[in-house]
């Protein structure tokens, strides 16, 4: 348990430091920490009976720290998830996973108003995956819309470069197309937020074309007393195809999901 922690504080330090280098320029920033729960993740295993890979379904725990930030030329994203803290030494083992997306505003650089009609900004967009045994590298052209009560809209176009290690021992080059969005809104007296993310990689020569998705809907549950914006909870649908770029790995795990916001 104790060596879980250690490695989600050297993960979370090394995101970090970026950000400290931008602090002073930063504008607005938000970080939360969120639990959650499903019980049909597929668990990739080789079968030795017929020579290939197979999946099972297995219940999993995520605790997950998010950050994001705006700064004078653009806005960085980040996450870092710890996958089964609590099981490190059953057949499940304790795994972890981060992003780092840092984009620069051409509009912002260049001091120009650049929208147009549904774009409200043009930018550079960049990824970095980071696991255990493996990184890939993304980088491109993002759009943000400005769609009526959706505060956050994406459109990120990517080169997706994976880096050869011992999980895939092949560098491969591909693409990627990754929507962002959340929309707030109220049913009486609730307040909820949809939110979530939509990747598509395609065009890689060694994996399969994949997708994986994970809308969430939550409730602004510390609202109820008075808390307003800090203790959310939900749910949050999972959705991969191919997952791992692996042909027929198909994931669909409803997840419960806690989210605290500071």
């Amino acid at each position: 348990m104790y060596r879980n922690l250690y490695v989600l504080i050297l993960i979370t330090a090394g995101l970090l430091l970026p950000q400290l280098a931008w602090s002073g320029a930063a504008q607005w920033s938000s970080t939360n920490l969120q639990y959650l729960y499903g019980s049909s993740y597929s668990q990739i295993f080789f079968n030795t009976e017929t020579s290939s890979l197979d999946s099972r379904d297995v219940s999993s725990s995520i605790i997950t720290l998010e950050h994001v930030n705006g700064w004078k030329y653009g806005d960085t994203f980040f996450f870092v998830d710890i996958t089964n803290p609590d099981r490190s030494h059953s057949e499940i083992p304790t795994s972890y996973y981060g992003e780092i997306s840092p984009r620069l505003s051409l509009g912002k650089i260049l001091n120009k108003d650049l929208s147009l009609g549904i774009i409200k900004d043009v930018l550079i967009t960049t990824t970095a995956e980071i696991g255990q045994g493996f990184r890939n590298y993304l980088y491109g052209v993002a759009i943000d819309l400005n769609i009526p009560k959706t505060p956050v809209a994406q459109v990120n176009f990517y080169v997706r470069n994976e880096i050869s290690s011992s999980i895939n021992p092949v560098t491969d080059t591909g693409n990627q197309v990754t929507l962002v969005w959340l929309t707030p809104f109220s049913i009486g007296n609730l307040s909820f937020a949809f939110e979530g993310f939509f990747d598509y990689a395609f065009g890689m020569d060694h994996v399969e074309d994949n997708i994986i998705t994970a809308p969430r809907l939550l409730l602004d549950v510390g609202k109820l007393w008075s808390a307003e914006g800090v203790l959310q909870a939900g749910i949050e649908y999972q959705i991969w195809r191919n997952k791992f770029g692996l042909d027929g790995i198909d994931e669909d795990v409803p997840q419960l999901m806690v989210k605290w916001i500071w």
